[in-house]
């Protein structure tokens, strides 16, 4: 990771454990809350500040919507007074569906203690696994009205290596907006919240972007691709893609391939970690045939820039019907690499093979200046495609 974070740190962020959240000035529980996302411009990853403990230190996480667990590494340099192990048979390590057996060789710390339970975690951004310990500490995010941050939420007892539960009064729903300027952030929303931001040109006007939602369904994926996940709902999040169209021309695909399998191979899924989208090896080469076919049609003298980036065929991810689509323009399929040189911002990631391999993988080039909202309890993602087009884009929300 860069330099600049000051945990070698990896985590995922997707829901907290909110009964207890309540605002440090008053006694009220807000409605949602909120965290900044920014750009690394080193590593394309997006990350964010949580300020973890007592006393409070602002710790930076990489943003993984396809993980389980939030973790970070507190092996060294980690003092906080509200900081307890989760100890073998507590309720903290059922509720994480924690392993006992953990057994340090060294004297005692965070991250180092003897009968405490487990989890096996995911590094999502460098690969492998790691089986750190069930942890419970006091988080400190911000509350929000949908338009600005606001005073800061302590949330008591918070259970690290678990990140999918919400209790109190929360809806089980959250928004990200992935800033595309990397001197920029924008932020995550957890709870139910308006969506609100000031234009550029004018940070007095208000644009509430959710009238632009359209929606589709989020897939519940179960698995038995191998004894342990075998039954299990993957922890990321799905939709079914039927089709992809270049200026309203179909792409060859495999239908099969867009299809989900009990055996974790097929269908599409959206990530945070993958800069770019990537494509089965058969699904690309169909892709980028019609992309180039349809950029022949493109005089040069209209590849300038514009509002929604450069002038190049348009990309429509289709779900269900055709009356329900995602709209790419040049501002998220192409990549500007000098003054003189752009690429296509779709990758080729191999043939289906192994476990849980999904054929599509929306990545994050393509989510900036997107608006998603992915609600849980409806099993729904709702999205707006480029926020250019209503001359607001993800940095326009006031921290």
């Amino acid at each position: 990771m860069a330099s600049s974070l000051q945990f070698i740190l990896l985590s995922l962020l997707v829901f907290f454990y909110l009964s207890h959240a309540q605002t440090s000035s008053s006694n009220s529980k807000p409605k949602a809350l909120v965290l900044p996302i920014y750009k690394d411009a080193s590593t394309l990853q997006y990350l964010t500040h949580l300020n973890l403990g007592t006393p409070s230190l602002q710790t930076t996480l990489v943003v993984d919507l396809g993980g389980r667990h939030l973790w970070v590494d507190c092996s060294s340099g980690y003092h906080s007074s509200t900081y307890r192990p989760g100890h073998c048979g507590s309720a903290s390590c059922s509720l994480a569906k924690a392993e006992c057996g953990s057994i340090c060789p060294s004297p005692a710390k965070p991250g180092c203690k003897n009968n405490t339970c487990t989890v096996l975690a995911k590094n999502s951004v460098f690969g492998g696994y790691l089986i750190p310990e069930v942890a419970i500490d006091t988080i400190s995010p911000r509350s929000t009205d949908g338009s600005k941050a606001g005073s800061y939420v302590s949330i008591p007892n918070f259970i690290f290596a678990l990140s999918s539960a919400f209790g109190g009064s929360f809806c089980r729903k959250f928004a990200i907006c992935l800033p595309s300027n990397p001197k920029a952030k924008w932020c995550l929303v957890f709870g139910d919240s308006p969506y609100q931001f000031h234009p550029g040109y004018d940070t007095s006007k208000v644009v509430d972007v959710s009238s632009s939602f359209r929606y589709t369904k989020l897939v519940n994926y179960e698995t038995t691709a191998s004894p342990r996940l075998q039954g299990a709902q993957l922890p990321e999040y799905f939709v079914k893609i039927t089709s992809i169209l270049v200026n309203q021309k179909p792409v060859p695909i495999n239908s099969t391939l867009l299809d989900f399998h009990k055996t974790g191979i097929g269908g599409s899924r959206i990530t945070t970690v993958q800069p770019y989208t990537t494509l089965e090896t058969s699904i690309y080469k169909s892709f980028v045939k019609v992309f180039d076919e349809q950029m022949l049609i493109v005089r040069k003298e209209d590849l300038d820039m514009s509002l929604l980036g450069f002038s190049v065929p348009d990309i429509y991810l289709v779900f269900g019907n055709r009356d329900v689509n995602w709209s790419i323009t040049g501002a998220n399929s192409i990549v500007e690499v000098s003054n003189d040189v752009v690429c296509l911002g779709f990758l080729d990631r191999g043939p289906n093979t192994g476990l849980t391999t999904t054929s599509i993988d929306v990545g994050a080039h393509q989510l900036q200046d997107n608006l998603l909202q992915f609600d849980v309890a409806a099993s729904r993602l709702a999205f707006t495609s480029s926020l250019l087009l209503q001359e607001v884009e993800c940095s326009n929300f006031k921290f």
